[in-house]
């Protein structure tokens, strides 16, 4: 219920409008008691996008989904892509939460890269994950960090992310397997 009030005042107002104050009318609790929870609002943020994140590995199996590691993670990553650009505020908050947090939050946000990054790799194996899979993972990871800092920045267009991000991966995940498959 906290988290999806966090999500909500962010998917209407972005970063700035996640307000403890507000989150905490909006569940009908003591901001005190947010507080105990979550002692800041990136705290709330990035635990609201682990739980998007597990939502999403469970929604559907995305490592059963026949074909190439590649073929897996684009239909992966095409989901995803449709996500964010669905609703660019809460995208930049989560982002933005993700990006800023400080080491008081380190477990919050340990527990979301954690997260995509096994789903990641899950998807690229097509199973469990390989050390190999899950240092491809954490490689694609960064790439969709830096890539949604950009956009959620207004630096790029939600296109020219998009792109920018497949590209990436693309090169990332033919290099290695490319490379594994030669050894």
């Amino acid at each position: 219920m906290i988290l999806d009030a966090a999500l909500s005042v962010a998917a209407s107002g972005g970063y700035e409008a996640v307000q403890m104050r507000a989150v905490a009318a909006r569940v009908g609790i003591a901001v005190g008691t947010l507080y105990r929870y979550y002692p800041a609002k990136t705290h709330l943020l990035v635990a609201g996008l682990t739980r998007e994140f597990r939502r999403l590995d469970s929604a559907f199996d995305w490592a059963s989904v026949d074909g190439t590691p590649l073929e897996r993670l684009e239909r992966l990553t095409g989901h995803l892509h449709d996500r964010w650009q669905s609703n660019p505020s809460l995208t930049a908050a989560m982002t933005r939460a993700f990006a800023i947090a400080d080491t008081s939050a380190a477990a919050e946000l340990d527990r979301a890269a954690a997260e995509i990054q096994v789903l990641l790799a899950r998807t690229l194996k097509g199973g469990e994950p390989t050390p190999t899979n899950l240092h491809v993972a954490g490689v694609i990871s960064d790439i969709w960090l830096a890539n949604l800092v950009t956009f959620s920045g207004h630096r790029a267009s939600a296109a020219d992310t998009r792109d920018r991000i497949d590209r990436a991966t693309r090169r990332v995940v033919t290099s290695v397997f490319t490379i594994s498959a030669e050894h």
